[in-house]
């Protein structure tokens, strides 16, 4: 195991609840389509749920990484006959320096926050990103949510914006796009959550995802909202 990268053995519960987060992860792919170009990689990319829509995309390949011995041979089997697709069973920073300059983006889906050394693991990526190349981040926010459950899971931390964009630009990466994500969230992840202690199932991130993601996906395509539970971030490997 490489300590400077993913440092516990992820079970993949809280996948196993967000694969029924259809709509969520189509708007996070929304904002991160204009960024992929054509050689990708997903850290961290669990059961391929999100691997599987971008490969929807126009892009001419994606390379996964996901180092749980548990939840890779499922992310092989969905990925496996997709010429397009390529998995890895290990730490990316273990593997980083067979990719030097090859990637036009690199995909962090609510992954960041399990990696004790997140700074060297943008150090990892800026390696690997072509000149010019994307860093595209997904990650929870808002420390006042950190709850028993995101310790259950592995999360190390949830990110404030200003904490997260000093973060991503003391690794050298100029940030082209950083929001605040899911306003809605906030309340009942606090509620549940942080006060009465529960865990994510498939039953109410279903529900959310389907009664409340559509409307907050529309309003926040139209304001700018001031918090959220999660953040996303965009950073660019600027050319030297």
């Amino acid at each position: 195991m490489n300590t400077d990268s993913l440092e516990f053995e992820y079970v993949g519960n809280d996948l196993e609840a967000m694969s029924f987060a259809t709509n969520y992860h189509r708007w996070i792919f929304e904002h991160f389509t204009p960024y992929l170009g054509q050689n990708v990689a997903e850290i961290g990319a669990g059961t391929g749920n999100f691997s599987q829509l971008l490969l929807t995309s126009p892009i001419h390949h994606l390379t996964t990484f996901e180092p749980s011995n548990d939840m890779f041979p499922l992310l092989h089997q969905k990925l496996r006959n997709i010429p397009r697709a390529a998995t890895v069973n290990d730490y990316f920073g273990s593997v980083s320096h067979r990719y030097i300059r090859q990637f036009d983006s690199v995909v962090y889906v609510n992954v960041l926050e399990h990696i004790e050394h997140e700074r060297l693991e943008l150090d990892f990526v800026r390696k690997t990103l072509k000149s010019n190349g994307h860093i595209c981040i997904f990650a929870p926010a808002l420390p006042f949510l950190y709850s028993e459950f995101d310790a259950s899971i592995g999360h190390k931390r949830r990110y404030q914006k200003d904490q997260l964009v000093n973060l991503v630009e003391s690794a050298g990466y100029k940030i082209v796009r950083v929001k605040y994500f899911d306003i809605a969230g906030i309340l009942p992840w606090y509620f549940n959550f942080v006060l009465l202690r529960k865990t994510l199932t498939p039953a109410n991130v279903n529900l959310y995802d389907k009664l409340v993601v559509p409307v907050m996906r529309v309003i926040e395509k139209l304001m700018v909202v001031p918090a959220g539970k999660n953040l996303l971030l965009i950073g660019q490997n600027v050319k030297q």
